[in-house]
């Protein structure tokens, strides 16, 4: 499993999640419970459904985690924008290393509206 998950979610790129997700609340501060699904599992497991085409309920157990735990994790994140915050700190990694071939960027309308029929 650890194979996995480390081939889903290298080294690098969780340093840099880590720098984007949101502080973990805690919701049991008295104890007990389940302990908390680590957010590397569950990243891991929202890659492998978004390359995979699985859908959340075919997500397989090597994660550790059900299903509806890695779609809530995947919800909170996503209104948290932590997706569109990670890209940004990819691009501006990739950037500073020198690694971005802008050459090859494409733009269409379905990325930017052209505001009342544009030019």
């Amino acid at each position: 499993m650890a194979d996995l998950i480390e081939r889903l979610v290298p080294d690098e790129l969780w340093v840099l999640f880590r720098r984007v997700v949101p502080p973990t609340q805690v919701i049991r501060p008295q104890g007990g419970g389940r302990r908390r699904a680590g957010d590397r599992e569950c990243l891991a497991a929202i890659i492998f459904v978004a390359t995979s085409g699985c859908t959340w309920r075919q997500l397989p157990p090597v994660f550790g985690s059900a299903w509806p735990t890695v779609y809530r994790r995947f919800a909170r994140w996503s209104r948290d924008r932590v997706w569109a915050r990670l890209h940004h700190l990819i691009l501006d990694e990739l950037g500073a290393r020198g690694e971005l071939d802008w050459s090859r960027y494409a733009i269409d309308s379905v990325s930017v509206r052209a505001a009342k029929g544009g030019p």
